[in-house]
């Protein structure tokens, strides 16, 4: 029987999440409820920890956190097709279907883009439209925490067909949290050529195991756009640059390492209220494309699923610890402060099993 109380964790405001004893969320018609065996932390909910508040996510106090992977505990009225005791991974929104953006293959600008959070508990409420929509029952030999890394790697699918990767083409990723690796990884399985840059030779070194070719040590005071254009064929710049820090000064970096006529995927999203420089004239006279992708689609976390499932990413490269529901404080705390690894499996029953 599902218990009235879970443990969760609830943020409050600027670094302020306290693990609490809460109810357990109430079901609507075509709601689902998961017993979460695994919620991966992410850069957004790092994000979301230090700013205390999500624009489009979360107004606290609110239990957070949103790339999930459990078991049907229960279901609402009307749900059909879905049992209590399914493994499942759902993401962590849902398009409405109906809007211009959804209607012109944009759902992921959908108007009305219904998002929930709430991993960080011992169970979650998935949404109707979710469960309707973006939420996939596992296949054998498909573990928990490998499936909770659907939704990250939904955005970056997007992020890489967005950009136009292709075989034989030079990228730069610029950033290797979990996001630039994904992409490094991604970029190398379209048979591009990758260098990857970044601030931490532990994280370079993965980016080497991921598939990029070269890696370039950022450091301060040296013109990394510079570095990076030495890096590609013959000296003239990447024929696709990718930004996944989220700063305007690396942005800006992005822009001035890539050749004429290439792609800059802005994709790290830079905090509000800050802008980035572009030299008008380079931007008309060598025809660069400047893309910024946000989120994913219900089409591409089937892809990321599908990647998943047949063996082609291994979320298992990306997950470099496990800590208890109780730890997830500090845990943001360290990833606040540049640390605590990649991602790390939150287990709120103890295990994932």
């Amino acid at each position: 029987m599902t218990p009235k109380k879970m443990k969760a964790a609830v943020l409050y405001g600027r670094e302020d999440v306290r693990i609490e004893s809460v109810e357990v969320p109430t079901l609507q018609p075509g709601d689902v409820l998961l017993r979460t065996r695994v919620a991966l932390t992410c850069g957004t909910d790092v994000k979301v920890f230090r700013r205390g508040y999500h624009a489009k996510m979360i107004v606290p106090p609110a239990v957070f956190g949103h790339e999930i992977a459990g078991v049907v505990e229960a279901v609402g009225a009307a749900v059909e097709g879905l049992e209590p005791g399914t493994s499942v991974v759902a993401a962590n929104s849902a398009p409405c279907g109906e809007c211009y953006y959804c209607r012109h293959e944009m759902s992921n600008l959908c108007d009305d883009l219904l998002f929930w959070n709430g991993a960080y508990a011992e169970f979650a409420r998935i949404p109707a439209r979710v469960v309707r929509k973006n939420l996939l029952p596992l296949e054998e030999g498909v573990t928990f925490r490998e499936a909770a890394m659907v939704e990250p790697l939904a955005c970056v699918i997007r992020g890489v067909e967005e950009s136009w990767i292709g075989r034989g083409q030079s990228v730069a990723v610029i950033g290797t949290g979990p996001i630039g690796l994904m992409f490094v990884a991604l970029a190398r399985m379209r048979g591009a050529h990758v260098v990857a840059a970044g601030r931490r030779r532990e994280r370079l070194d993965k980016a080497l195991e991921m598939g990029a070719e070269s890696v370039v040590l950022a450091r301060d005071g040296e013109d990394l756009a510079e570095l990076l254009k030495r890096r590609s064929p013959d000296g003239r710049g990447a024929d696709v640059v990718i930004e996944a820090v989220g700063l305007p000064a690396t942005s800006e970096v992005a822009v001035r390492a890539v050749r004429k006529g290439g792609v800059v995927q802005l994709f790290g999203g830079c905090p509000a209220d800050t802008s980035i420089g572009i030299d008008s004239q380079r931007l008309h006279y060598q025809e660069l494309t400047i893309k910024s992708t946000f989120h994913h689609t219900p089409e591409s976390v089937r892809k990321a699923f599908r990647l998943i499932a047949d063996g082609h990413i291994d979320p298992n490269m990306f997950i470099t610890a496990e800590a208890p529901l109780e730890s997830l404080p500090q845990v943001l705390g360290r990833m606040g402060q540049g640390g605590g690894g990649l991602k790390t499996a939150i287990l709120p029953w103890g295990s994932e099993s």
